[in-house]
């Protein structure tokens, strides 16, 4: 149909007076495609937008300097951990977490090392209960499921001597359930099912997991009472575990290790306190049940909201039975002064002594200037 013909007979349909019906049909159409049209086009928009801000990734970093001042008047200065950190919101319900440190290894050919500490995947199933997967931080202890490898965030310099004798399982690579804030009481759990101590993150040998429970409340803020468990079966041979556990590269026999680990924790205005105590049991049809005992309490009190004074003590007691954790009783006691530059800028310096019953004393002066980005 040519122009003039459609004008002719829009002229007709006018003077006919069924205009008005003609009209109303052309527009019910219209409106019908246009309404399908926006539907469509709103549909993809959301789809888009929605996966969009579900991707929220953010990268943050921690660093650390220090300075070392040994009993025989040798200085050092030195970098200790690079920490990336990433996190992703994938979803409204299911969030990556990764963390890679880059630190000094003399063995290594670049002089560093690279060590993934963790990879999880979380999956919010309901309320404040998640399932995650991977290679996590062990939650056994209050220290361990708190500070991680963010040094800017810890109260003194080093980590507790507990850490340092390889006493606590750092990582297990598994399944876990976490609950958060339940209650009045901010009731939080963790049961993790993992690799054992003989394992790698990717491979385990031993049939047998290690398994993990704890429990914490938060009855007000900066206040929380925690308990764990762990549990876990040590195939014979060399150690080489997932964070480093047992005493060197020594032979060690088959033993079930058995962890229990009691924390309190009190972070307010003005004071500081953090208590954890460990009763270990590696038990071994041969030589019974011998019992290790390691506790380290920590005190310090802010003063003008920056500057925080603090010292910490640190007991670690084995038995000669012990067939697994390296026998050297120890004792230590730190001193030293924290100043917060801000939520990410903190300087520290510290005095540090430890009474080794079979390597003898050891003192020095440590500072320390970490820093978040």
């Amino acid at each position: 149909m040519n122009i003039r013909k459609c004008f002719l007979y829009c002229y007709l349909v006018y003077h006919k007076g069924i205009w008005c019906k003609f009209f109303n049909s052309i527009s019910g159409y219209l409106k019908h495609k246009l309404i399908n049209a926006i539907a469509g086009t709103l549909a993809v928009l959301l789809i888009t937008t929605g996966t969009t801000l579900g991707q929220r990734t953010q990268i943050k970093g921690f660093a650390e300097i220090v300075t070392i001042l040994d009993e025989d008047g040798k200085v050092s200065f030195g970098i200790g951990e690079q920490d990336l950190f990433i996190t992703s919101e994938l979803s409204n319900r299911i969030s990556f977490l990764g963390e890679t440190v880059f630190k000094f290894s003399p063995a290594s050919p670049t002089d560093f090392n690279v060590s993934v500490e963790r990879i999880i995947g979380k999956y919010n199933y309901t309320g404040n209960h998640n399932l995650l997967v991977g290679k996590h931080h062990t939650p056994i202890n209050y220290w361990n499921d708190t500070y991680h490898h963010g040094r800017v965030f810890f109260p003194t310099i080093t980590r507790p001597l507990l850490f340092q004798k390889d006493i606590v399982p750092i990582h297990t690579t598994g399944v876990s359930l976490q609950g958060l804030n339940l209650g009045k009481t901010r009731f939080g759990y963790d049961f993790m099912v993992g690799n054992g101590i003989g394992a790698g993150d990717s491979l385990d040998d031993n049939t047998n997991k290690s398994i993990t429970a704890a429990i914490h409340i938060k009855p007000k803020d900066g206040l929380r009472f925690g308990l764990a468990y762990y549990s876990d079966v040590i195939s014979g041979g060399p150690s080489h575990s997932h964070g480093g556990n047992g005493n060197g590269n020594h032979e060690h026999v088959r033993v079930n290790q058995h962890l229990l680990n009691a924390s309190v924790a009190y972070f307010g205005k003005k004071y500081e306190v953090l208590a954890e105590n460990i009763f270990a049991v590696n038990h071994n049809d041969s030589i019974g049940n011998p019992l290790s005992v390691v506790t380290y309490v920590y005190a310090g009190m802010r003063i003008k909201d920056k500057l925080v004074p603090y010292i910490r003590v640190d007991y670690l007691h084995f038995q000669q039975e012990e067939p697994y954790f390296a026998y050297d009783n120890t004792t230590a006691v730190l001193a030293g002064i924290r100043y917060e530059i801000n939520f990410l800028a903190v300087v520290k310096l510290e005095y540090q002594y430890e009474h080794h019953d079979l390597t003898g004393d050891v003192s020095r002066v440590v500072a320390q200037f970490a820093v978040g980005f």
